[in-house]
């Protein structure tokens, strides 16, 4: 089993000057595809069940399935809750088999966030498993606004949080659609002089390329998270299947032609980001 922590793969990437792929799941067929995507580039992957996924599919089952496709290859597998909100959310994950746990606290007061995250982030490492935490909440595309991460702040969360890994909000939005969003490196720069945690961006998809790979390279962002993107590939790809095909109506034919789709965009992908150790 390549099963990994969410430490085992950024430590790495902190040091060596590139970045992790966390690429948003939901559904078996394209958590396959991403776990190929990372076994054919030789580079680790984080699975993310993110809130969408756990609406659909309940964690012991996702646990299952993110170690059973971990088992399948040789590159590490991070098994990641996304934006888990509550402490009991977490400790399922965690009693799931999940090696990752991402708890959002972001939208509550600097306080009460280092608390209840301090807190995931000592069952976490109890168990030997690794914590995320955010400050400086990330906004949706056409819904809440992004609040800038403040610098002073981060340096004290980090500190106080015992997080293994720190999501920022430096211009960054969830849901993009464009690569013309474009982070606030200044803001950045300011955040990492006064830590030591990896940082990570969530809403990459917005990430203009050259930036995403520039920051993996120079910065202390070692982790992307990535759904957007990824799915716009995947219904570009269903589409032109079922526009060549009128005929087709089961969904595993279909599912079947989109899944190498949906790998070969997950290895430009997961590509781009780690190339920056070049």
């Amino acid at each position: 089993m390549t099963l990994a922590t969410l430490k085992d793969v950024l430590q790495p990437a902190l040091n060596g000057g590139f970045a992790v792929g966390g690429l948003v799941t939901l559904g078996w067929e394209d958590m396959r595809a991403y776990v190929n995507a990372a076994e054919a580039e030789g580079l680790p992957v984080i699975l993310q069940a993110g809130p969408s996924c756990r609406a659909n599919t309940p964690l012991p089952i996702l646990g299952k399935m993110f170690r059973t496709l971990a088992e399948t290859v040789s590159v590490p597998v991070v098994a990641h809750l996304d934006h888990g909100y509550t402490f009991e959310e977490c400790q399922e994950a965690l009693d799931s088999g999940f090696t990752s746990l991402m708890y959002d606290g972001s939208r509550k007061p600097l306080a009460q966030n280092i608390d209840e995250t301090a807190r995931i982030a000592e069952i976490a490492h109890a168990a030997g498993i690794s914590c995320e935490g955010e400050i400086g909440f990330v906004g949706y595309s056409e819904g809440e606004n992004s609040l800038g991460t403040d610098p002073e702040e981060a340096a004290i969360f980090a500190r106080e949080s015992g997080v293994d890994a720190m999501a920022i909000s430096v211009g960054n939005v969830h849901l993009q659609q464009n690569h013309e969003g474009g982070l606030d490196e200044v803001r950045i720069r300011a955040i990492e002089a006064l830590t030591e945690v990896p940082l990570v961006i969530h809403g990459g998809s917005g990430v203009p390329l050259e930036q995403r790979q520039r920051l993996a390279r120079t910065s202390k962002v070692c982790k992307f998270n990535i759904g957007t993107e990824l799915r716009l590939g995947f219904g570009k790809s269903i589409r032109q299947i079922l526009a060549d095909d009128s005929e087709v109506f089961d969904r595993i034919q279909i599912l079947k032609q989109v899944e190498p789709d949906l790998q070969a965009a997950a290895q430009i992908t997961l590509r781009g980001i780690a190339a920056a150790k070049n």
